[in-house]
């Protein structure tokens, strides 16, 4: 059963996350014409190739969770984003310094187990 506010809930756990999100992912774009291009490879699929998949999950799916089109797809890019942030780039580090990884992994496990709720595009088309 639904409580009455948890659509709303989603709404402001999908914008705010996403919104924040995209203020890592945007300084990033400028690296992708750098030559040579720089970028941490934490998992061996070379520099262009990483950065292109962060800025996917930090930049495009970000956008498409704000809206709500394809939520729950679109989350995925940034859990497995954040799950190598926190357990592959900042394994041996503090809490300190992944604990914003992981506070976003698990605020888009919950919106990819929650969805997007009634306030979202994918709801609208539906209609």
């Amino acid at each position: 059963m639904k409580k009455p506010h948890s659509d709303f809930a989603l709404l402001i756990l999908r914008v705010v996350f996403s919104g924040l999100m995209l203020t890592h992912g945007i300084p990033k774009i400028p690296r992708l014409f750098a030559t040579p291009i720089e970028f941490a490879d934490p998992i061996g699929l070379g520099a262009t190739t990483s950065l292109i998949l962060t800025l996917i999950a930090e930049v495009l799916a970000p956008i498409a969770v704000i809206l709500g089109i394809k939520t729950k797809l679109s989350s995925l890019p940034i859990i497995i984003t954040m799950a190598v942030a926190a357990f592959v780039v900042h394994l041996q580090d503090p809490i300190g310094n992944k604990e914003k990884a992981l506070l976003y992994l698990a605020a888009y496990i919950a919106i990819f187990l929650m969805g997007p709720g009634s306030y979202s595009l994918d709801n609208r088309l539906k209609k």
